[in-house]
């Protein structure tokens, strides 16, 4: 298999690379177990957990983000 680099995606259109991303992504969620957490990690997600219980309204659905991301790049 022969190895990319981050200047080759560059040759791919948009839509590519965000399938790109999505399918590293999708390997690193399988292993996502195996994966610990430091403790300014825990931290962090607590604080934004407890911020959104605080006021769930504030966020935008992942949904509206992802047609937002869709329409501004025309993909």
């Amino acid at each position: 298999m022969k190895k990319i680099t981050a200047t080759d995606t560059l040759e791919l259109s948009v839509s590519e690379r965000i399938q790109l991303v999505e399918d590293i992504w999708d390997t690193i969620a399988a292993q996502a177990d195996s994966m610990e957490l430091t403790e300014d990690e825990k931290k962090i997600i607590d604080e934004r957990l407890d911020a959104y219980h605080k006021n769930p309204d504030l966020g935008t659905p992942w949904n509206e983000v992802y047609n937002r991301i869709i329409t501004k790049h025309g993909i």
